[in-house]
């Protein structure tokens, strides 16, 4: 269950990002407004921005799983949650 949730937190994220971007509010994140920025030329950039950490963040959450590292695991999952709740929050106040 821990490990579902991490992924859906993962999709949710990058979901809410790319809605936050289109309304105009900079990334927060240093490295993925870097990748942002760096991309930005490309087509599929933005979009490759956004999946390549999303992809290493859940190859983490594998490995955590995988390792019996379950705490972890659960304090990821909070820590995206987190992140999904502010981007729902500017979204909103967005609007």
């Amino acid at each position: 269950m821990l490990l579902l949730t991490f992924f859906l937190l993962q999709a949710m994220d990058a979901l809410t990002t790319v809605a936050f971007l289109h309304l105009g509010v900079a990334e927060g994140n240093p490295l993925i407004r870097l990748a942002l920025v760096t991309s930005a030329g490309h087509p599929l950039g933005p979009m490759l921005a956004l999946a390549a950490p999303k992809l290493f963040a859940v190859a983490l959450g594998v490995f955590a799983w995988r390792s019996g590292r379950k705490r972890l695991l659960l304090k990821m999952d909070i820590l995206f949650a987190l992140c999904v709740a502010w981007n729902a929050m500017v979204i909103f106040l967005k609007l």
